[in-house]
């Protein structure tokens, strides 16, 4: 198969049309505010995407995912990048009760049947705490719980119908707190959507500030994990099941990204045949690491160990990025990047794998402890 083709055969299978119309749109256009790409992306039923078909879902796999993102990750990187959020959000609620007829389920399958988007309001991007760290307070009311704190960044702030957000709560039993996922439509009074992202990179993602003040979720909205893990603790299943999913289609978006770099070198016939094959054979490489985890999320494997080998292989695709797109841009030489944006937008876009959390350097720490038979953390 040819470079990408696989990717693209996947993506055009689970979400049809949205290949071509995201073709058809320059790179420049889908990347800044206001970009179609998400509308596109609702539209071919992608929020969908990982949900089972009986659900009225598209049913991918973790490995058909991981390819999916690549694919869109070649076309816009933005999209990419937002599009995973909501997916770790589904892999999220998913694994909170299976997919039975209880609210999970019938809230699962109401995303996929009515394209609604789901936004992330955990911990991500908060520096100097963990990504499991709640990052909102709640009170408990005769009505539901009452949630205040803010987001940012969070992605997909504009189009989303429902965020999620960890908070505190108290047991039941009486004894003590355990975090919960609150689920929050857009609509909510005291919900409000502000501007944040300033940066021209990954402005199509819609990475803006959303603040809540006394919102008000129904109990039937708010979903137990039955933990108070927060950062330095030991994970439960469902928080490390959630890590592994982040992991997967995060490094898929951004092998996508760099993807869209080397099809450039790749089609260019003035570049010399072996350095397009040096290219070709390292990019390929580091995504049969990628997929490697996708096989063992699709067998069942969610456990600790499965957790430690995709965040190391993560963080070898960001080595391999680091020499792959550097030589691909020069390769393709100073006329490519001096009469477009995209080279350079490309180059720079790729970069940011290493800035979602858990930052390898924070993770130094536990790994070093994991390595002495010690539980695996996340910082």
């Amino acid at each position: 198969m040819r470079f990408l083709e696989r990717e693209r055969t996947t993506l055009a299978k689970l979400l049809p049309g949205l290949d071509p119309a995201l073709r058809e749109i320059p790179l420049m256009e889908l990347e800044r505010p206001g970009s179609p790409g998400i509308r596109l992306f609702r539209d071919s039923g992608g929020p969908g995407l990982l949900v089972p078909e009986s659900h009225q879902g598209r049913g991918a796999t973790a490995l058909d995912a991981l390819r999916v993102q690549r694919a869109i990750g070649s076309r816009s990187p933005s999209l990419a990048v937002a599009t995973t959020m909501h997916h770790f959000s589904m892999a999220t609620l998913a694994g909170l009760g299976g997919l039975g007829d209880g609210p999970q389920g019938m809230l699962v399958e109401g995303v996929a049947a009515g394209n609604r988007i789901i936004a992330s309001g955990f911990a991500e991007g908060r520096s100097g705490t963990g990504i499991l760290d709640p990052s909102m307070t709640a009170e408990v009311t005769g009505d539901g719980i009452r949630i205040n704190g803010v987001k940012r960044p969070c992605s997909l702030a504009r189009s989303m119908d429902v965020l999620t957000a960890s908070v505190l709560v108290p047991r039941e039993d009486g004894k003590g707190d355990e975090l919960a996922v609150a689920l929050v439509p857009a609509e909510s009074e005291g919900l409000s959507v502000g501007g944040f992202w300033s940066s021209t990179f990954l402005a199509g993602a819609e990475s803006e500030q959303v603040t809540l003040t006394d919102v008000l979720v129904p109990p039937d909205l708010v979903l137990r994990t039955g933990t108070a893990t927060a950062s330095g603790d030991r994970l439960d299943e469902l928080q490390t099941a959630g890590l592994i999913w982040f992991q997967v289609l995060m490094t898929g978006s951004y092998l996508g990204v760099a993807g869209a770099l080397v099809e450039r070198v790749l089609l260019n016939d003035r570049v010399p045949e072996h350095e397009r094959v040096r290219l070709y054979v390292e990019t390929e490489a580091a995504t049969a690491a990628a997929e490697g985890i996708a096989h063992r999320v699709d067998s069942g494997d969610l456990g600790e160990s499965a957790l430690a080998q995709a965040l190391c292989t993560r963080y070898g695709v960001q080595d391999a990025l680091g020499r792959i797109v550097p030589r691909a841009v020069e390769l393709l030489g100073g006329l490519n990047f001096m009469t477009s944006d995209e080279v350079g937008y490309l180059a720079a876009t790729a970069n940011g794998l290493s800035l979602h959390p858990p930052s390898r350097t924070r993770m130094t720490g536990p790994f070093a402890a994991y390595l002495a038979d010690g539980p695996l953390t996340i910082a």
